[in-house]
Order: structure tokens, then C-alpha cells, then sequence
């Protein structure tokens, strides 16, 4: 098992940067798929980045491709979401996620249900 903790957020103005961070304790961290997820108030939870265990491959919603940068870094057991050129519509409540020696393709990594655990959020505001 794997516990995880983010970090990073705040409020900041359209343009900025940011830049999340997801500790994980618990089992081997480079045995686990990371990813990312958003919950906008009112709306489902949405995918936003993945990156594998195995190779470090990454996979954006198109949303934010180009603009966001998955990353991880398995000897201090952190993951990470660059967050550049933010827009209001990046407002979300932002969800490290995990799950274990996982291989999600383009489909199974947005669902959320394929992500046995998750951190308890941070929040982010865009203001325009």
C-alpha cells in the first residue's frame, strides 16, 4: 500500500505557474503508475496526467497538453505537475493518484476507478 500527500497549490493569477508535489510512503514507489486528476466544484473528477512505473511515459488530457509536465523522481519518492500558462478554467481541487505496476493505455489511465489510491487534494485557483 501507498500513501500519498500533495503539495503546491494555491491562488494564483492567469499566466503563473505552479507546481504540485505528491509525496508517497508506503511500498516501493517505483513500482507504482502516478498520475494526476482535477475536481472543478460541481463537476466529476477529471484526468489530467499519468506517467508510467516502468518506462516514465507520459499521457496528458488535451486540455492541458502543453502546458502541464508530468514528472517523477523515484529516489525521493515524489511526483510531480508542473503547471504553466494556468487559466481560470485550471481551478480544481488537483488528486495525486496511484496504482500499482500499472499499465494504462490512453482510455484506462482517465478513469479514475483504475486508481486504487489517492491523496487528499490541494487546492488551486486561477484568477482572471
Amino acid at each position: 500500500q501507498v500513501q500519498l500527500v500533495e503539495s503546491g497549490g494555491g491562488l494564483v493569477q492567469a499566466g503563473d505557474s505552479l507546481r504540485l508535489s505528491c509525496a508517497a510512503s508506503g511500498r516501493t514507489f517505483s513500482d507504482y503508475t502516478m498520475g494526476w486528476f482535477r475536481q472543478a466544484p460541481g463537476k466529476g473528477r477529471e484526468f489530467v496526467a499519468r506517467i508510467t512505473w516502468s518506462s516514465g511515459t507520459t499521457y496528458y488530457a488535451d486540455s492541458v497538453k502543453g502546458r502541464f509536465t508530468i514528472s517523477r523522481d523515484n529516489a525521493k519518492n515524489v511526483a510531480f505537475l508542473q503547471m504553466n500558462s494556468l487559466k481560470p478554467e485550471d481551478t480544481a481541487v488537483y488528486f495525486c493518484v496511484a496504482a500499482f505496476r500499472a499499465t494504462l493505455g490512453a482510455f484506462s489511465a482517465t478513469i479514475p476507478s483504475n486508481y486504487p489510491y489517492w491523496g487528499p487534494g490541494t487546492q488551486v485557483t486561477v484568477s482572471s
